[in-house]
């Protein structure tokens, strides 16, 4: 049973690999930000490898006592654990400030079918990203499997744009109401 969900694991991290660069916004983004998945999420490893050579460096979310900051990562293997043990940039990789023109690929339990997210209940993408400020195209990543019908949501939740799971990508409505 583990063989099958490392398979099925790995399976959907290849198709986000072969998916992510062919995007439009992917072609367009200043930045990709992708996440170190953990062992539930969607494997991000085949994407930076298959991402790498198209934009000059990729950059990851780091835990800091404010939230999330945003620095480059030219290799995997430059990755460390952070506050939570998620791998992220070391702590003297330089941080900016994500731009409109730049594409964030974020991680989540659940998402539904109008860009509602559920995490992890830090708010640290809700932060990041205020619903009330502009801010880069947002990807939920996710099986299609934790793309439900509905999820409850308050109004400082954070709203993906589009969908992109093993199976396809989805865009979402920004004019359909919660």
């Amino acid at each position: 049973m583990k063989r099958q969900r490392a398979s099925a694991f790995e399976r959907a991290g290849r198709a986000l690999a072969e998916r992510l660069p062919e995007t439009p916004a992917f072609a367009a983004a200043g930045r990709v930000v992708l996440y170190a998945a953990l062992p539930d999420e969607v494997p991000t490893r085949y994407a930076f490898a298959a991402a790498l050579p198209r934009k000059r460096s990729l950059w990851f979310p780091r835990t800091v006592a404010t939230g999330l900051e945003f620095a480059p990562v030219e290799r995997w293997e430059a990755l460390r654990p952070g506050a939570h043990g998620v791998l992220e940039p070391e702590p003297s990789a330089p941080a900016e400030p994500l731009a409109a023109t730049d594409l964030v690929l974020v991680p989540g339990l659940a998402f539904d079918r109008r860009g509602r997210r559920l995490g992890r209940g830090g708010g640290h993408y809700d932060r990041a990203f205020p619903p009330d400020r502009p801010h880069p195209l947002l990807y939920g990543v996710a099986f299609a499997w934790q793309v439900l019908d509905a999820l409850p949501s308050q109004p400082h939740d954070l709203r993906v744009d589009a969908l992109l799971t093993e199976e396809d990508l989805r865009p979402i409505d920004r004019r359909v109401e919660c």
